[in-house]
């Protein structure tokens, strides 16, 4: 018997190989401030170890760049999770990362194929109308910042700018861009963030707007071309000088599952269905959905888990 885990409560990690550098840039006035991130390797790791098909892929790595980006402008192990639930056929998307470059992503519906693929925004309705919930987490925090906004289009870059300016008053410009080869695997994943902050001249404000619409920086083709997170953020800080700071942090894909998590979320069974696999004497492969990593319970444990749940159902 399998069964697939999924728990979003943090834990220590369980690294992967994939790794990106995260660059971080302020204005040399310091009323804008950027990220940007070519998190290809990420974005694929997520794609092989849940089998993403296309739409699904792009959602996923899309939230997973936009966590990225929120996260490298926290502070030291602060976390943000973004999760959008909609009506439509995928459901939902949830991504979380940290400021350490900590991310990982999961959508239920990671096998979803669209009636058409060249639907106009086909990402938007897979998605469908429903809200955009972000958390904010901070060390030894019993209960995280939360907020949340209404979907504006379903395209995860357009809806993370509209959380910052509704919930924080934030003005912003998110790029994300997935580049899927004609076998829908990512060849490129990566994003931009721009934030102005309170104080900022106008017309700054102005000329990144302006360099929005003259530019319409497509951040697949600029990493398709050889680009660098630097020309990333270059169309939209056209004709504003700005710096890179220094930032050594990495995008790493992660996941918090452990052997005490997922046997402790065994106990939500109950001890019915837990005394009938003991009965059948099912050895059950529990699987991760963030990570695909399995773990096998013996008929032993599952006995000791029964007997866990129908002693604490007696206090």
């Amino acid at each position: 018997m399998r069964f697939f885990y999924y728990d979003d409560k943090r834990a220590s990690f369980w690294l992967f190989s994939a790794m990106s550098k995260i660059h971080r840039f302020c204005s040399n006035d310091f009323t804008v401030r950027m990220a940007a991130v070519d998190a290809t390797d990420v974005v694929l790791e997520a794609q092989k170890l849940q089998n993403l098909f296309p739409i699904a892929t792009m959602g996923v790595g899309k939230a997973m760049v936009g966590a990225l980006l929120l996260a490298s402008q926290l502070k030291e192990k602060q976390q943000v999770g973004l999760l959008f639930r909609g009506n439509g056929s995928l459901k939902s998307i949830y991504a979380e990362a940290d400021y350490e470059g900590h991310v990982r992503a999961y959508t239920p519906n990671p096998q979803f194929e669209p009636a058409d693929y060249k639907a106009p925004n086909v990402l938007g309705e897979s998605l469908g109308r429903g809200t955009l919930s972000v958390s904010r987490h901070q060390p030894f925090q019993k209960q995280p910042f939360q907020g949340t906004v209404e979907l504006v289009t379903g395209e995860i870059g357009d809806d993370i700018a509209h959380y910052l300016h509704q919930s924080h008053q934030v003005r912003s410009v998110v790029g994300l861009g997935i580049y899927l080869d004609e076998y829908g695997k990512v060849k490129k994943a990566g994003g931009v963030i721009i934030e102005v902050m309170p104080g900022v001249d106008e017309k700054i404000v102005d000329l990144i707007a302006q360099n929005a619409e003259d530019f319409k920086p497509s951040i697949s083709k600029i990493l398709m071309a050889g680009g660098q997170p630097y020309d990333l953020v270059l169309p939209y800080m056209t004709g504003i000088d700005f710096t890179e700071l220094d930032h050594e942090v990495y995008a790493k894909y992660h996941c918090p599952c452990t052997r005490d998590r997922v046997s402790a979320a065994l106990e939500v069974l109950g001890a019915a269905d837990l005394q009938d696999m003991v009965e059948k004497k099912e050895e059950p492969e529990v699987i991760c959905q963030m990570c695909g990593k399995p773990y096998q319970f013996k008929q032993d444990e599952i006995q000791e888990i029964r007997d866990r749940v129908h002693k604490n159902s007696m206090h």
